[in-house]
């Protein structure tokens, strides 16, 4: 999945990504960017991720960096 990070809260480790195409949006939580490169996220970035469902919301795991995925 891609998306564009719509907020990103370095003290909480939260914020929200807007998916690609359909401009729904997924929930960043702490721990989510556990085991990728990245240390935090800036609004406007694209990223690509999975998404796991968890009482009944979506959340982002697995991210990584633009299009390619690394």
């Amino acid at each position: 999945m891609q998306g564009v990070v719509k907020t990103y809260d370095t003290g909480t480790q939260t914020g929200v990504i807007v998916l690609d195409p359909d401009r729904d949006e997924v929930y960043l939580r702490p721990g989510s960017l556990e085991g990728s490169m990245f240390r935090f996220l800036r609004q406007g970035q694209r990223i690509t991720f999975d998404v796991i469902e968890e009482e009944d919301r979506s959340f982002v795991a697995n991210v990584r960096i633009g299009h390619d995925g690394y």
